[in-house]
């Protein structure tokens, strides 16, 4: 009897501990199992470390920038006195009414003079001409009027120059420049016809350039537009 009991002593112990040593290594299982979704989750995230400008590629961008302004601002002036000096500031045609008047007054006088011929009064022109022409102008006017001057006599011919209107494109102190429109009409009476004598009728349109010379001004050059 004492030796059965004994092994069933022996027997309940082993049991035990073997229940005992599956329950350890079940849970122990579990752990493992476990552990690295708790590391993934606990992992912490990445961060960058702040990045730093070194000192002496800061102070090149800044002269790099200065420099930059410099220039600008040099640019800036430059422009500015340009603008200043054009002609169109020296305009005084735009700010001065009198001496406007003045010029547009004298241009009108003149190409109504010079333009206008009549045949039994020839020294009437060759004053204009002689008072109111100077520079180029002097031939530029031989040449303009030299179709007229060949027939005038042999046609009896008279031509009238009237100007209808002009505008003063500028004044750039002793010199300016006049837009001028005109009307002429020519009569030659040795060739009649019976309502009279024959005549033409024509516009013109021409610039004039003017300067002053001993307190008057006078045509230096005439501008016909034809070229």
């Amino acid at each position: 009897m004492p030796s059965t009991t004994t092994r069933h002593t022996i027997s309940r112990e082993r049991q035990r501990l073997q229940r005992s040593l599956g329950q350890s290594a079940a849970k122990g299982g579990r752990v493992g199992k476990a552990a690295p979704q708790r590391g993934a989750s606990a992992q912490p995230a990445r961060t960058s470390a702040p990045r730093t400008v070194h000192p002496g590629r800061l102070l090149i961008a800044l002269c790099a920038l200065t420099l930059l302004l410099g220039a600008f601002a040099g640019w800036s002036h430059a422009r500015a006195h340009s603008l200043t000096h054009t002609s169109a500031t020296r305009n005084t045609a735009l700010t001065d009414p009198a001496r406007t008047s003045q010029v547009k007054g004298r241009a009108e006088k003149a190409v109504n003079a010079l333009f206008s011929y009549d045949y039994a009064n020839p020294q009437s022109n060759e004053k204009a001409t002689a008072t109111l022409l100077t520079g180029k102008a002097v031939d530029q006017h031989r040449t303009l009027l030299a179709p007229v001057l060949t027939r005038a006599k042999k046609q009896k011919t008279v031509v009238t120059t009237t100007v209808t209107d002009s505008a003063v494109e500028r004044i750039d102190g002793d010199r300016a420049r006049v837009l001028v429109y005109a009307d002429q009409s020519s009569t030659s009476t040795a060739a009649k016809t019976k309502a009279g004598s024959a005549a033409n009728y024509g516009g013109a349109m021409l610039a004039v350039d003017l300067v002053l010379k001993n307190g008057h001004w006078l045509v230096s050059a005439i501008d016909t537009f034809s070229s």
